[in-house]
């Protein structure tokens, strides 16, 4: 019966999870390839600003961070040190260019300036930060194995992975040894 289920479970490269194309080398190359495909909701931006529906500023700036910066940001935590988030930022500076109205000449590092938007990013940074703050509350699932695993450090028992050297301390300050007072106490 194990042999059967085995059988059954077929093996892919690119697995998605939860939205998200995962590789074996955790470049998420295949995942920022498909989120540069914004095509049509660009399109859309594009027909929006053009000449028959004439939409105001307002609208498409609220249309760019709705279509367009809601699914480039999906899950950046993960992939925002990827060296391929260029492939990303294509489609906002396309979508950027059209909400402001600027020609392909004016530099990309203007176009979030202009829209009075934060650059990508910038927004991806803040997206990081604020997952690893949430991480680091006790209510938070992840705050256990964090603290537990610094907790051992500090108390300068071994770790458990492999890049931990024998005789490693981690710093901080219970580890220093006590410092000399200079004046009367």
């Amino acid at each position: 019966m194990f042999d059967a289920l085995l059988d059954a479970l077929f093996f892919y490269p690119q697995p998605k999870y939860l939205g998200v194309m995962l590789d074996r080398s955790l470049t998420n190359r295949q995942h920022l390839e498909l989120l540069r495909k914004l095509t049509s909701r660009v399109a859309l931006l594009r027909r929006l600003a053009g000449s028959g529906w004439s939409a105001g500023a307002t609208t498409l700036r609220t249309v760019t961070l709705t279509l367009v910066h809601s699914s480039t940001e999906y899950c950046a935590p993960i992939w925002c040190r990827s060296a391929h988030t260029r492939l990303n930022d294509l489609a906002i500076n396309d979508a950027l260019r059209i909400m402001t109205g600027c020609l392909r000449p004016t530099p990309a590092d203007n176009l979030p300036i202009l829209a009075g938007i934060q650059s990508a990013g910038f927004r991806r940074k803040r997206a990081t930060l604020s997952l690893a703050h949430r991480a680091m509350e006790r209510r938070a699932l992840l705050h256990s194995a964090l603290t537990c695993s610094s907790s051992a450090f500090a108390l300068g028992q071994p770790h458990k992975t492999p890049h931990f050297h024998p005789g490693h301390r981690h710093p901080h300050p219970r580890n220093d040894p006590p410092k000399k007072s200079l004046g009367p106490a």
